[in-house]
């Protein structure tokens, strides 16, 4: 193992079968921009974009395909298309960027945005918006948020997914505490978790550290 790796992969990530933390370099490279204080909320949201299409790429590499022919200039071709509806969930408000990022990627996915919030003194999840249709209508659900804290947002939208009879799922986050993969490995074992890094910890006001402050209020610049 090298360096950078050694630096990046936490024990979590080697001792848990689910939990994926990318060691790609440009991910690596983003990621220290996007933590800098210095960071205006143009460059923020650019590099929010960036680091979520290139998690996407690596948390979707299972997907199922379908033979398809297409005409080229000169024959045939014998190809491939995506077998798969993907769903995206953006837990509002801070995974609005991640999932317009993955929309460039996927414009046939469906967006299906859960409005959840943590209770600053409980530390707990509060519902407040979910407007899934009846039936669930996709094979492939993503949760995308850019912080795993607690893990609380993270497990409440899983349940919701699960009640609601989603039969395949994943979570696509940026930066995690361990303490919130933990919680989300530990309630739900059969999720994958996809990341760029997990941190050091939680502090007391339940913020990740060194983490990058309010996801959120960084990239709509209400900080």
């Amino acid at each position: 193992m090298n360096e950078r790796q050694a630096y990046n992969l936490h024990p979590l990530a080697r001792t848990l079968a689910q939990v994926h933390v990318s060691q790609h370099p440009l991910v690596l490279h983003k990621l220290t921009f996007l933590r800098s204080k210095f960071t205006e909320p143009k460059k923020f949201r650019e590099l929010v974009r960036e680091i979520a299409q290139l998690l996407f790429y690596e948390a979707t590499q299972d997907l199922a395909l379908a033979p398809l022919t297409v005409q080229t200039p000169l024959n045939d071709c014998a190809g491939f298309e995506i077998a798969e509806q993907i769903g995206l969930m953006p837990i509002l408000r801070a995974g609005l960027g991640m999932s317009e990022a993955i929309l460039e990627i996927v414009p046939t996915a469906h967006v299906w945005h859960l409005g959840l919030y943590r209770d600053h003194q409980t530390l707990q999840p509060v519902t407040y918006y979910n407007k899934l249709p009846a039936q669930p209508d996709i094979d492939l659900s993503i949760i995308v948020d850019p912080m795993l804290a607690t893990g609380g947002s993270a497990i409440a939208a899983v349940d919701i997914l699960k009640r609601w009879g989603a039969s395949r799922i994943k979570f696509l986050g940026l930066i995690a505490a361990p303490e919130g993969v933990q919680a989300l490995n530990n309630t739900h074992p059969d999720i994958p978790i996809h990341l760029a890094v997990i941190d050091s910890h939680l502090n007391e006001l339940g913020y990740i550290v060194p983490g990058l402050g309010d996801a959120g209020d960084r990239q709509f610049g209400t900080g």
